[in-house]
């Protein structure tokens, strides 16, 4: 059988490919991983910009607080996680999620200049879930729905809450957001792969931080961020609660990280990158 293909057919495949919206998720494994580690940023965004390093996965992330991290790509594109007019507020971001409908997740009064407000849950007339899929120069963003406690009683919010999932040429980054149960095969199947992982590890807003672990190694990340909690006792006990998955745990002096596909660490890796949390 022959494997050679036109270049019409190739261009017609491709096409297909991306008008499909099955690709709205992280393939496997595209970019073989050259090296190891994790670099740590010193806020140069310019020279990320210039092409300090050659690949085009790579993305500075940056905690500014609660469950919101700013992440910038190559060719200068800002997005930020639950951004709720306080955290990261004035850093004139391209992109912005909201993945839950509380106060410190969102807001009605973004600032001017946001090229996409992308909201987490129901929010028009008739709509039963949020769906997204946005691309700006080297960013693509898009959400898996998934529910949410109703605050006022004992019954869920369907499609309440997002995750949602950024890539990066073939970085991908997911942000967890107010997740309250376990995923099923079908929210895994749309997930699909994802590098950097964004976890709320507060254990009783969210969920219980066991059932996060169990939803950590069902997703297979290289990279856990955590997020969403208030002391060093929390990010004590998530760790702790970690063991079982033989995680290294990084706890580096900056809020801010350099993450780059080729140089993923091979072992899971826990980076307080959010410190004693807060904010």
């Amino acid at each position: 059988m022959s494997l050679r293909f036109s270049a019409a057919a190739l261009i017609a495949a491709t096409v297909a490919l991306l008008a499909g919206p099955a690709l709205a998720r992280c393939s496997k494994n595209l970019v073989e991983r050259l090296g190891q580690g994790t670099h740590f940023a010193s806020l140069d965004l310019a020279q990320l910009a210039a092409g300090g390093d050659a690949s085009p996965n790579r993305a500075v992330i940056t905690f500014v607080g609660h469950a919101s991290y700013q992440i910038d790509t190559p060719e200068g594109v800002r997005a930020i996680t639950d951004y709720n007019g306080v955290n990261g507020f004035g850093r004139n971001p391209d992109i912005v999620t909201m993945n839950n409908a509380h106060s410190t997740h969102f807001t009605d009064e973004p600032e001017d200049g946001i090229t996409f407000i992308l909201k987490g849950w129901p929010s028009e007339p008739g709509e039963t879930e949020a769906k997204h899929d946005v691309r700006l120069k080297d960013m693509r963003v898009w959400n898996v729905p998934t529910n949410a406690r109703d605050w006022g009683g004992s019954s869920a919010r369907i499609n309440g809450n997002s995750i949602f999932i950024f890539s990066i040429g073939d970085l991908c980054i997911a942000h967890l957001g107010h997740l309250h149960h376990r995923l099923t095969k079908e929210h895994l199947e749309q997930i699909g792969r994802i590098d950097v992982l964004m976890v709320p590890i507060d254990g009783s807003f969210t969920m219980g931080v066991p059932f996060m672990a169990d939803v950590i190694q069902s997703i297979d990340p290289k990279i856990v961020l955590p997020m969403h909690y208030w002391g060093k006792y929390q990010l004590d006990r998530f760790v702790g609660l970690m063991a079982p998955l033989d995680a290294d745990f990084v706890w580096p002096d900056k809020r801010s990280i350099e993450v780059v596909k080729e140089d993923l660490p091979e072992k899971l890796t826990v980076i307080a990158v959010a410190g004693e949390g807060g904010g």
